[in-house]
């Protein structure tokens, strides 16, 4: 017999009623933009191809030579498409601040998924083929995304002609998008289980053994 799990844990933090509240602000966007297009960029960057500009003239003028990774066309295929990128990612809900969002299953998916591969029964008020669809939080990140690289075109061709010494995190977010008080977020950084334990570690280390607690109490009913 099938253990039965409203999966309203307090650690998978699922309450829709609250996803309003934790929309991702405009810290967490610009820090994501930056980190996916200086990505794309990187990838990139060794190219030595080079591109050849220009009409060739009756005159018989050669077609200027410009080299690909310093080229527009370069900036332009990187910035393409970029926060369809933001979509790849989910909520590690697990995780404190700007480091919910990381790229991969997180750490309450993969164990109510586990769950149902044992038999199981998990609700989380949609199909088990919708879990792995992007969530509220990251399909709006993703908006303000486009909105952001819109508005702020101008300035990303501006750091990629003449800037590129200064991170674009640095040179977009903090001396264009952001204010001084809405910084914090730049700050996080994921260090994963290394260095000394505690704070966010040791909050995921309880929500872990929450976890662990139900999935006994599914197996205990589901041997009665």
């Amino acid at each position: 017999m099938n253990a039965y799990i409203l999966a309203l844990f307090g650690v998978c933090s699922f309450v829709l009623a609250n996803e309003e509240e934790r929309l991702p602000n405009k810290c967490e966007v610009c820090k994501f933009l930056t980190v996916e297009l200086q990505e794309a960029l990187e990838k990139t960057g060794r190219s030595k191809e080079v591109l050849e500009v220009g009409e060739v003239l009756d005159t018989g003028k050669r077609r200027r030579k410009i080299k690909y990774n310093t080229s527009e066309t370069r900036l332009t295929e990187a910035v393409d498409n970029i926060c369809e990128r933001i979509l790849q990612y989910s909520v590690h809900a697990e995780r404190p601040g700007s480091l919910r969002y990381a790229k991969g299953a997180s750490q309450t998916m993969t164990t109510l998924k586990n769950l149902v591969h044992k038999g199981v029964k998990v609700d989380l008020g949609m199909p088990y083929e919708l879990w792995d669809e992007p969530s509220v939080e990251v399909s709006d990140m993703k908006k303000q995304c486009e909105t952001m690289l819109e508005e702020y075109e101008e300035v990303v061709e501006d750091w990629y002609f003449h800037h590129q010494d200064l991170r674009l995190e640095n040179f977009l977010c903090e001396n264009h998008v952001l204010k001084t008080s809405e910084q914090e977020c730049l700050k996080e950084m994921w260090k994963g289980d290394i260095g000394k334990k505690g704070g966010a570690e040791e909050e995921t280390r309880e929500k872990e053994e929450g976890v662990k607690k139900e999935e006994q109490k599914a197996h205990d009913a589901g041997e009665l």
